[in-house]
């Protein structure tokens, strides 16, 4: 009797999915944080006792808004002392032209008199000096008037300075580069001091913030760097609206690299005409760096690593064996990824790739609802 030899080892079952042709997006998810695009905080000019504040925290103004008003009773006082020093000047100016206008009519007097022959040279002489005298009254006189001006106006601005108004320059937007849109209100969006205390000058009494647009802050790494351009779209998410997706572009990128971790920073500008996004909202933004039109796409399941090298497990049109395959990897789209060779075609397997060599026979009942003939065990 002949003994019977070595049966053939059953065929490794496995998964597997169609190799495709067609368009893929190199899809990059950052995470972020959302950023006020302007922020201004409002201070006095002098120092005084805030005798009222106007604002609080929540408050929409715009530039133009009374904040606050300092007591002003001094200030006032000071103005008023200011104007009458004025006064007093210009009657001290008009009273020194005065003079020098009769000291110009007796110095001419006096010159007609000595061509007569009437009077002497000496008279002409005092009363040519008396005349100059006269006229640098009025030099002092117009010097001092000028001075109390100053002084007055002086005085008016810091009264002015009391009354404490929101201002500031309106950034330029790179959403839009037509006509420049009518100016939003700003939100106050805290509030440093309460009525009553002593302020100085500078002191910080609220600060405001522009809702429109928003700044969106990620930190990409070197790996992408080459990838960002300015005015490139964005999908944002936040866990504050789930399942809403707001729309950005990239504003900024910066021209430097954190030393500590290799990132560079990157602004995204939403539009956010509702200003239902806030500052400090935590934002994730998905960032489309690149796109293939006509490149061989398979399941990134597919992908598998043997040593060193990273391939692909194929199985060809009617055959029952896996052929390991090395490729390169491009862009990643999801659960998709960018392969380069020649070599992978039709099918290539997704699951149970630690059951394969290059040869191995496998068996998939889905592999006839895709198109090719069913590897069957002998």
């Amino acid at each position: 009797v002949r003994a019977a030899g070595p049966s053939a080892p059953a065929p490794a079952p496995v998964e597997v999915a169609a190799v495709e042709r067609g368009p893929i997006a190199l899809l990059r998810v950052f995470s972020g944080t959302l950023e006020a695009s302007a922020e201004v905080q409002v201070s006095p000019r002098i120092a005084g006792h805030l005798e009222r504040l106007a604002v609080d925290i929540g408050d929409r103004v715009t530039r133009g808004t009374v904040i606050a008003w300092l007591d002003d009773d001094e200030l006032q006082q000071a103005v008023a002392q200011s104007e009458a020093d004025l006064a007093v000047a210009r009657a001290t100016l008009s009273e020194a032209q005065a003079s020098a206008e009769l000291s110009a009519r007796e110095l001419e007097r006096l010159t007609k008199l000595r061509d007569d022959g009437i009077t002497s040279e000496s008279s002409i002489d005092s009363a040519r000096t008396a005349a100059v005298a006269r006229d640098a009254m009025v030099t002092v006189g117009e010097a001092r008037v000028q001075r109390a001006e100053a002084a007055l106006e002086a005085a008016r601005l810091r009264l002015e300075q009391t009354r404490i108004v929101a201002d500031w320059d309106e950034p330029p937007s790179t959403l839009d580069d037509g006509p420049a849109a009518p100016e939003a209100a700003r939100v106050v969006a805290e509030r440093f001091v309460d009525e009553g205390v002593v302020v100085g000058i500078s002191t910080p009494l609220v600060s405001i913030v522009s809702l429109t647009p928003m700044i969106a802050v990620v930190f990409v790494p070197e790996r992408d760097y080459s990838r960002l351009q300015v005015g490139q779209q964005a999908s944002l998410t936040t866990d504050a609206y789930p399942g809403e997706t707001f729309v950005g572009r990239v504003a900024r990128i910066a021209p430097v690299f954190r030393r500590t971790t290799r990132q560079v920073r990157v602004e995204l500008e939403i539009e956010n005409a509702d200003q239902r996004l806030k500052p400090g909202m935590f934002v994730r933004a998905l960032l489309e760096l690149a796109r293939e039109d006509e490149v061989t796409v398979v399941p990134y399941a597919a992908l598998t690593t043997r040593g060193d090298v990273t391939g692909l497990f194929v199985l060809p049109p009617s055959s029952d064996a896996a052929r390991w395959t090395p490729v390169e990897t491009g862009s990643r789209e999801g659960d998709r990824s960018q392969v380069s060779s020649s070599g992978v075609v039709d099918h290539v397997v997704t699951l149970g790739q630690e059951l394969c060599d290059d040869g191995t026979r496998v068996t998939t009942p889905d592999r006839t609802s895709s198109g090719g003939a069913a590897a069957q065990a002998p």
